[in-house]
């Protein structure tokens, strides 16, 4: 089975018209789905995490992402390709169980006029090969806004979703101490160089600024003395809560990953999870050979030594 095998899409669509004071507009039901090869955390991750969405919930044109948050809050995306007027998508999440179901709400203007209003419920399941996931969206658009490019548009989407997926290495651990402690051992300038990296490895750091915007360049020296030149940029930081990040191979080389890093309190402690989605499955593939995900490990298990540490 390929990655992003198509699982019998149903295009079924109940469709009316309205009119109304500002216009005509039609409503219509689209439902879609997709199987995957990565497991149904990692699908799940690639749904909902903002830094793996940048990567497949825009398909075309510039995308600025203006606010992003949980449940209750918007994730708004412009997209502007040249010579054409202002698309503004506005996503809000109005509810979450993780690695079974989503309901978001999203709007879509242009050009300040509206577009399309849709109500979206996914649903996710598995089996011991492949997870799954189905939408169904309740949607509201304008007249000359035709279901079949709304389909195209969705179809697409998921499309993009189970490549993101495919790319997409999740390391997770359960650090027994507060979210604050464990983000001022990340987000600190001086203490993440201490402890980054997996065991036997130490950093040598040529320039770091945490901040949006900011970078982190250095090396990676392996027990053998092997070099591994790195280069980090970070992109949004929400204090305590994630940040986002690309790795480069090298300073200001070849990009290898999007990645990001969240912190969510729970029993026992704080659970980070450590993301990253390869430049191409041939990358991942390759990072997973040579045992990424147990040096990922490692690394996180430093981290918990260093905050341990009196």
């Amino acid at each position: 089975m390929s990655e992003s095998e198509r699982a019998s899409p149903r295009e079924a669509w109940a469709v009316g018209e309205e009119s109304g004071g500002s216009g005509s507009f039609h409503t219509s039901t689209l439902h879609d789905e997709r199987l995957s090869s990565a497991s149904l955390e990692t699908l799940w991750q690639a749904w909902t995490a903002p830094a793996a969405r940048r990567l497949w919930a825009v398909l075309t044109g510039e995308a600025t992402v203006l606010d992003e948050r949980d449940v209750g809050g918007p994730r708004n995306a412009v997209r502007q390709p040249e010579g054409e007027e202002e698309l503004r998508c506005t996503h809000t999440w109005l509810s979450l169980r993780p690695a079974s179901f989503s309901v978001s709400a999203a709007t879509e203007t242009v050009g300040g006029r509206f577009l399309s209003a849709s109500l979206i419920t996914a649903t996710f399941s598995s089996d011991q090969t492949t997870s799954r996931v189905r939408l169904t969206v309740q949607r509201s658009a304008a007249c000359g806004e035709t279901d079949e490019g709304a389909a195209s548009r969705l179809a697409a989407g998921l499309d993009a979703l189970v490549d993101v997926a495919a790319r997409t290495m999740l390391i997770e651990r359960v650090i027994p101490a507060s979210r604050e402690r464990v983000w001022s051992a990340w987000m600190n300038e001086t203490r993440l160089p201490t402890w980054w990296g997996p065991d036997g490895f130490t950093c040598r750091t040529t320039r770091i600024d945490l901040r949006p915007g900011g970078e982190w360049v250095f090396d990676m020296i392996g027990p053998d003395g092997t070099v591994f030149p790195n280069h980090h940029l970070y992109h949004e930081i929400i204090p305590h809560e994630r940040f986002a990040y690309s790795l480069l191979w090298g300073e200001n080389g070849p990009k290898h990953a999007d990645a990001w890093a969240s912190f969510e309190p729970t029993e026992g402690g704080t659970l980070v999870r450590l993301g990253m989605v390869f430049s191409s499955v041939a990358e991942f593939q390759t990072a997973e050979g040579f045992g990424a995900p147990a040096l990922g490990h490692q690394t996180l298990g430093k981290l918990e030594r260093a905050l341990l540490q009196p």
